[in-house]
């Protein structure tokens, strides 16, 4: 019988049992052994793999234990082994939001070990009275840790194993019955229990940290009549608009009042006129800071009911949180120390050499008032959630401390486990993945700069086929106030469809800024990607219906992504191959529901290929036609084997998104 009591852990030489039996290692999901969560969304199971093992040939037993939010209690359950992947697996479902914890527990199982010899030695037909006398010991240190019913049980079967006067086929029979197998695998010796060394924790969001279309706008443009300022209550008219093209997320710029010295004016000139409304970033005046709203924008009663109209529609509302302030933000005067003073008294102005942004004061993060800093900081985030607002598109996050960002984000959703967190940071890559680990819900990306086939392949498989899918959730914007990518400032009409195509289906979540509808391309220079008459330096005045508008493409697209589940996840992409290097061809899919999306990504020139479909992991035989439907235009297409015929012409269509029908069920559906 092998050895199974722990003895002192004092003395490792003479108590080699008091070192872990058991290895448990490559336990997935984790982010940085554990320093970090991994996300998953609310109705979400969460799939947990590790290796198992011990030296000989002792069969182990391992469960999960999960702890829920706000809970100190553990919930367990059994760990199953794969012989293939020789892997050990379980799940749990993730039903409520906030902080989840696991963690894995494993032993050596020396009852399963015996029945299984026992079976072995019966089948090869050996003598087992010695065995039979040994599952006995095994049985009766288990009637001790036992309940008194249980206990009777085990010992009744104890006796049974030892008495030679009974037939050995009803003591075999009994050592090997299924019931005794479930009631010893319960009450296992826990000494012998090895512990993973660390709780793993899971984030769970509502869904739409992981579906949503959003919209950015700012509300001074949406006013009645050319160059007057616009108000909530005008906005909030836009409101219905942008529900009917299906967008899930209105974002508002900041809408804080806005500082007059050093305020830019149009095209980001250093003077101002008396009409220019200067920059929403530049927060702060005497009618307040973060936690006030541009009094010409109206009150916040008038806030208050924009969040209400929008909630009404299915619309969540994002705010701008940008941490900085104009000179004339209170803070300044009733917090100096907050902000970095220069040798010669004055605060330093923002500043990216050679350039400085004389109508922004950057605060200091670790001033020495910096904890009074941070919770002011909070507060405003609080604040803002106590009007409604779930949703905050963070300015430049990469320029804070990312101290700060883990502990404000912990702050706040530790009281709204709901809140969104996006993270706007054009950075580096190892500076947006950590933005992500220490809890910001979603991220800006480089989607806008990924521009050809081969380009999108090798970023959409760094985004779901490597860690980053654990806790990387992409925004795809396709345009913002800051950028104006060349491609759609040469590509024309055609170019923002096929910008929105790939946003809205490659990603579960994308976002287009104002304007993008109506095609605006126009350069501030060449060579730069700011917009000629930037938003962010004027009042824009828009006819939403104006000639050359991609509106129709817009209801389409996100209709499409809320009819079809496979447009709502990011990890259950697959690239085609085409033999056309200017098309870009993938499978979405989450069965029964498939598509395929094709897009021509020249948006001057119409192409054609052959698309070559995965006949074999869709179910169809290669000699069998089956039916598609573009989900975009509504035609029906009946392709037959692998490879299939594509011409796009990017003045007609600038792509395919085709929905594969099943004939038991859609293909006469009109």
């Amino acid at each position: 019988m092998p050895v199974r009591k722990r003895t002192s852990e004092s003395s490792p030489a003479k108590a080699p049992a008091a070192l872990p039996s058991v290895v448990i290692e490559n336990v997935t999901p984790q982010i940085d052994a554990g320093r970090h969560a991994v996300k998953r969304i609310i109705g979400d199971t969460c799939h947990v793999g590790a290796d198992i093992y011990k030296d000989g040939h002792d069969l182990l037993a391992a469960r999960l234990l999960v702890r829920r939010p706000r809970t100190r209690q553990w919930q367990y359950s059994p760990l199953t082994y794969d012989y293939h992947s020789d892997r050990w697996s379980g799940e749990f479902a993730v039903d409520e939001l906030g902080r989840w914890v696991f963690m894995l527990e494993a032993w050596p199982d020396y009852f399963a070990t015996w029945r299984s010899d026992l079976e072995k030695w019966v089948g090869a037909g050996q003598d087992v009275t010695l065995e039979l006398r040994e599952g006995a010991i095994l049985i009766r240190e288990a009637a001790e840790r036992a309940a008194a019913n249980t206990k009777t049980r085990l010992e009744q079967t104890a006796a049974l194993l030892e008495n030679s006067a009974r037939q050995l086929d009803e003591r075999v029979a009994a050592a090997l019955d299924g019931e005794l197998r479930q009631i010893m695998a319960s009450h296992f010796d826990p000494s012998l229990i090895t512990r993973y060394g660390r709780t793993l924790p899971v984030w769970v969001d509502r869904e739409r940290a992981r579906f949503g279309a959003w919209y950015e706008m700012f509300p001074r443009s949406q006013g009645s009549e050319p160059g007057k300022h616009g108000s909530f209550r005008e906005a909030e008219r836009q409101l219905p608009r942008l529900a009917d093209l299906g967008f899930d997320v209105v974002y508002l710029p900041p809408i804080h009042p806005v500082g007059s010295t050093h305020r830019k004016g149009r095209n980001n000139a250093l003077v101002a006129g008396p009409d220019d409304p200067g920059s929403p970033w530049a927060i702060g005046n005497a009618a307040g800071g973060h936690s006030a709203v541009e009094p010409q924008l109206g009150t916040l009663d008038d806030f208050d009911h924009f969040v209400e109209r929008a909630d009404e529609l299915g619309l969540d509302v994002a705010l701008d949180y940008a941490l900085q302030c104009s000179p004339d933000h209170p803070w300044v005067s009733e917090h100096p120390e907050w902000f970095d003073i220069r040798p010669d008294g004055s605060i330093r102005y923002a500043e990216n050499p050679p350039k400085r942004y004389e109508d922004i004061y950057p605060l200091d993060f670790w001033c020495d008032n910096w904890r009074a800093l941070w919770e002011a900081c909070r507060d405003v985030l609080s604040f803002w959630c106590e009007h409604g607002v779930r949703v905050f598109r963070v300015d430049n996050p990469h320029t804070k401390p990312f101290a700060f960002w883990e502990w404000v984000i912990q702050e706040i959703q530790s009281e709204h486990p709901d809140v969104i967190f996006l993270a706007e940071a054009f950075t580096r890559p190892n500076r947006m993945k950590g933005l992500a680990k220490i809890g910001f819900t979603q991220s800006y990306t480089y989607f806008t700069w990924r521009n050809t086939p081969k380009e999108l392949r090798d970023y959409l498989i760094e985004l779901t086929q490597t860690e980053m899918a654990e806790y990387f959730r992409p925004n795809f914007f396709a345009n913002t106030p800051d950028i104006l990518h060349e491609y759609l400032q040469t590509g024309g009409r055609a170019a923002f469809r096929v910008r929105l195509l790939l946003a809205a289906t490659l990603s579960p979540t994308y976002g287009i800024y104002s304007g993008f509808e109506l095609c605006e391309n126009e350069p501030r220079e060449p060579g730069s990607e700011e917009y000629l008459n930037s938003e962010k330096y004027e009042i824009k005045f828009r006819h939403w219906d104006a000639a050359g508008n991609i509106n129709e493409d817009i209801e389409k697209i996100n209709r499409a992504r809320r009819e079809n589940p496979a447009l709502q996840y990011l990890n259950n992409i697959t690239f085609l191959r085409c033999d056309n290097d200017r098309l870009l061809c993938y499978r979405k899919s989450a069965p029964p529901n498939e598509l395929i999306v094709i897009a021509n990504l020249d948006p001057d020139r119409a192409h054609e290929s052959t698309v070559h479909v995965p006949l074999h992991e869709l179910g169809i035989a290669e000699n069998q036609p089956y039916q598609l439907k573009d989900l975009l235009t509504g035609e029906r297409f009946t392709w037959k084997g692998i490879a299939n015929y594509v011409f796009l012409d990017p003045k007609l269509s600038v792509g395919h998104v085709l929905r594969l029908l099943h004939p038991d069920t859609e293909t006469n559906r009109k």
